[in-house]
């Protein structure tokens, strides 16, 4: 099987809906359940200054996992600084479709941002993804109590960053 990132085009907005109307990718992510097409076609097609959006296809071009790579052009005092946020379909977690996601963007980071500082949360239950992104460098630097409402209760989040010296 092979994984292939692309930069997302507009046109990806009904896989983006897809990728998280599953319950485990929801799970994981601070997005809210049921979002609509049209949420997500709007996304894509106004993009802020400095978001990067890329995509995890497999064969036939199938987008089956989605990152967010947000920089700060407008903020003189954050411009190392990369913000990540990811999900992969319930039905490719597992399979490399992470891990081909994060290998990507730490290099956009690394080799042609300049960014020095990646940082993203994770919420303290979510095992799997935290071996992952310890697996690119990225260790805890706090956690933060209550940091979200998930499936009824509060559930607490890690904050994790990758220095680049």
């Amino acid at each position: 099987m092979t994984i292939t990132i692309r930069h997302a085009e507009p046109s990806d907005y009904e896989a983006m809906q897809r990728i998280l109307a599953g319950p485990k990718a929801v799970w994981g992510t601070l997005q809210l359940p049921l979002a609509s097409v049209e949420m997500w076609r709007k996304r894509l097609a106004e993009p802020p200054a400095g978001f990067f959006s890329l995509v995890a296809c497999v064969e036939n071009d199938e987008v089956v996992g989605q990152l967010s790579l947000h920089t700060f052009p407008d903020r003189p005092r954050r411009r190392h600084v990369g913000q990540i946020g990811m999900a992969v379909r319930d039905d490719w977690q597992g399979r490399g479709v992470g891990t081909a996601l994060m290998q990507a963007a730490v290099d956009l980071a690394d080799k042609w941002l300049n960014l020095t500082r990646l940082e993203l949360n994770v919420f303290t239950d979510n095992a799997l993804a935290i071996r992952l992104y310890e697996k690119f460098g990225f260790t805890i630097e706090g956690t933060q109590v209550d940091y979200a409402f998930r499936d009824g209760r509060y559930i607490d989040s890690y904050l994790m960053a990758r220095l680049r010296k």
